[in-house]
């Protein structure tokens, strides 16, 4: 006899298949259930306008891990806590069109029902809002009704004047020094949000502090209705029938961007549609609509729902970070894909301390560490030839070199591979801005190769020079039994520097500044006076002055570079 069928809920779906939400594996797991916390701060604090301030500690307790992330933003609604914490598919964001770190109201919840699958202990939550008492709750989720149960509520004292603690024990694995890991994903994270201060305190009491390097908040995005080149016959059905518009022109007006009088007058005509209400529209009628969408041209959406980082603070991050010889960073104008509006960024640092080419991928803000190989933002980096642009590389696989690639997609809709939120789809238009954009970073890293090479030739050259004119003007002194002159002055004509010659005859100093290259500016010092030094191509110029004791020492410029210069010493650049 066959079971008579069951409903279950959202809840116990998870339950039985929590590596859909990324929790396979216990060291995987671990990282999870920070990075769910973590992005409810920054995203809790952007939106409140504050600068997030995160502590991140994991402490081991017998045979388990206890994750405690605290944070410095606007807290929640007493009421609002056990919704939010224990119940799965609840949010603010599902049904909003607007950049966001969390949209399926999914994550914390996960990672309160794994602490739970996996100890059997509640979840501890305080929040505090500003001017008001601090709550202490202790939740479980009722998995059968997909229901929060409190354990535990009363009053507390907290430090901070407002904001967030979670508490969660689980069963897990710590790694370190892995790029899966715990501390990867907040160095990251620290990386592509330079606005945010996190510290983080590791099982063995290690501390690590990821300074802000930025005091300048993202903008935050706004909200924008759906665009109809990017609607689906189910979801437009559902509009319809939901619909408070008194007839079709009305609800195309107020339910989509991009639509304005003569426009839905325009999709009216395409359909063959009277302007009917909305909830009468039938499925045939329906299609219909669809189809006009396709045929009536429009706008894109609005990209004010986008956040980027923009290229500066990108640049500043990397620098921070790597500490690299070069650096650079694109920001592509928004696109869209099926109606929704995105934009790519990509950073890259050349000559950081790594034997070959570092990966990073963000998506929305949001570190993504796993599935590398099976995400579209790596095939896009693969696909670019990278010999083009002076970096060795073999077929179909990362360049090697020693550089950090940063690629970040900010979108109203991310389309990820999986739940997991790991690894991004091969949109055809989002793999082709991101080639486009790497191709733009690879043509900036091409010029500096090049002049970094061209630079090496000309010191190699320069190298030999010293060591010939100097042997030869030696020579030719000795067969024209003549003082030996000096020669610092003819390599600098030769090697196109400033050369600078100091003469001493009693109290007078003489100094002469000869340019034989291109306009150069620069400031001197000698005996403790400054001059402004301005030189046209090949122009010399002769500084004299009194002294009681002038100094046989060498001058001083600044703002000159060293391979520029020779007869005096660099002060700085």
């Amino acid at each position: 006899m066959i079971e008579k069928p069951k409903e279950i809920s959202v809840a116990e779906f998870f339950e039985k298949n929590k590596h859909i939400l990324g929790y396979s594996n216990p060291a995987k797991a671990l990282v999870t259930c920070v990075k769910e916390a973590v992005d409810n701060s920054l995203d809790a604090c952007e939106e409140a306008e504050i600068l997030p301030d995160i502590l991140v500690r994991i402490n081991r307790v017998d045979k388990r891990y206890q994750i405690t992330v605290e944070d410095n933003g606007p807290g929640i609604e007493k009421n609002e806590i056990p919704r939010i914490f224990g119940k799965l598919l609840y949010g603010s964001r599902f049904h909003t069109l607007k950049q966001s770190r969390g949209q399926q109201g999914i994550g914390i919840s996960s990672a309160v029902l794994y602490a739970q699958l996996t100890t059997g202990k509640p979840t501890k939550v305080i929040s505090k809002r500003r001017g008001e008492n601090a709550w202490l709750f202790e939740i479980l989720i009722d998995t059968k009704r997909n229901e929060p149960e409190v354990v535990r509520e009363e009053k507390v004292e907290w430090h901070r004047p407002h904001g967030i603690r979670i508490e969660l024990e689980v069963d897990g694995s710590y790694v370190k020094g892995r790029r899966q890991s715990v501390y990867e994903y907040l160095r990251q994270t620290s990386i592509v949000n330079p606005h945010a201060r996190i510290t983080f305190i590791e099982p063995d009491g290690e501390i690590h502090e990821f300074e802000r390097v930025s005091y300048e908040l993202p903008r935050i995005p706004k909200a924008i209705k759906p665009h109809p080149h990017g609607i689906e016959l189910g979801n437009l059905i559902k509009m319809l029938k939901d619909s408070r518009a008194k007839n079709l022109k009305e609800f195309l007006i107020k339910e989509f961007s991009r639509v304005g009088d003569k426009t839905a007058e325009e999709i009216l005509r395409k359909s063959g549609l009277q302007n009917k209400h909305p909830r009468t529209v039938t499925r045939e009628e329906a299609i219909k609509l669809l189809e006009a969408f396709k045929e009536t041209q429009l706008l894109p959406p609005p990209t004010d729902c986008l956040s980027p980082i923009g290229e500066n603070l990108i640049i500043k991050s990397l620098v921070s970070e790597f500490k690299p010889e070069f650096v650079c960073a694109v920001s592509r104008k928004p696109k869209v894909y099926s109606g929704n509006p995105f934009l790519v960024e990509v950073g890259l640092a050349y000559g950081v301390n790594t034997d070959k080419t570092v990966l990073m991928r963000f998506a929305n803000r949001i570190p993504l560490l796993y599935q590398q190989g099976g995400c579209a933002l790596t095939k896009a980096v693969e696909s670019v030839n990278w010999k083009s642009y002076g970096v060795q590389q073999n077929k179909n696989e990362l360049p090697n070199a020693p550089m950090v690639i940063l690629i970040h997609i900010a979108s109203t809709n991310i389309p990820y591979t999986s739940e997991s939120k790991e690894a991004i789809a091969g949109i055809p238009e989002i793999v082709e801005e991101v080639r486009l954009a790497l191709q733009e970073v690879g043509r900036k890293l091409k010029t500096y190769l090049d002049k970094k090479k061209a630079v090496q030739e000309k010191r190699k050259k320069e190298g030999a020079l010293l060591k010939i004119v100097p042997l030869i003007a030696k020579k030719c002194a000795e067969i024209l039994e003549r003082d030996e002159i000096d020669v610092s002055k003819v390599l600098a004509r030769i090697t196109g520097k400033v050369h600078v010659e100091k003469v001493v005859d009693g109290k007078i100093v003489k100094i002469i500044v000869s340019n034989f290259g291109k306009k150069r500016k620069f400031k001197l010092f000698d005996s403790g006076r400054v001059w402004e030094v301005e030189l046209k191509p090949f122009e010399e110029i002769v500084i004299s002055y009194e002294c009681e004791k002038p100094s046989k020492t060498k001058p001083l410029v600044e703002g000159i570079e060293p391979d520029l210069i020779s007869g005096a010493e660099i002060l700085s650049f």
